[in-house]
């Protein structure tokens, strides 16, 4: 069976840094059964363990890149690399780049894997997403429904 899995990375509690769960959230209870939904709000190096095992991998982070609040980015870290400066590492110690980088020499980056970055507009404590990133995460969140439906999940039949 082919194994899809869907990250979400953030903190929920700084405001637009909970995008990339916002998004695994709401995706969690409307994806296909073999569709895996991790929320992960800790050290990006985990991202290894989550993805054990994967052939497919959807990541959803904030970003800071300057853009304006809410743009949306997209790579195929499995054809290149991450940009490092838009996936800069804020409160952790290691950044998604990073991550992928390290998982690639070590032979343990699944085949496909693609990083969405929602673009922040602020980190306040104890705030919710901002207008613009509320309304990219719920653009994010119907499309790659869309994606997951008409890629469907292949098994032995």
């Amino acid at each position: 069976m082919t194994r899809t899995v869907v990250i979400g990375i953030g903190n929920p509690l700084r405001g637009d840094d909970a995008a990339g769960v916002a998004v695994a959230e709401q995706l969690r209870p409307r994806v296909p059964e073999c569709v895996e939904v991790v929320s992960c709000n800790e050290e990006p190096s985990r991202l290894m363990e989550a993805w054990e095992g994967a052939e497919s991998v959807l990541l959803f982070d904030t970003v800071t890149s300057g853009a304006p609040p809410g743009t949306l980015h997209c790579f195929d870290a499995g054809e290149e690399a991450v940009p490092a400066r838009t996936y800069r590492s804020s409160t952790l110690a290691i950044g998604i780049a990073d991550t992928i980088e390290l998982a690639r020499a070590l032979g343990r980056l699944p085949r496909r894997v693609r990083v969405y970055g929602i673009e922040a507009g602020g980190f306040a404590t104890g705030s919710g997403l901002t207008p613009a990133v509320e309304s990219a995460v719920a653009f994010l969140v119907k499309d790659v429904l869309a994606d997951l439906e008409e890629e469907r999940c292949t098994s032995a039949r």
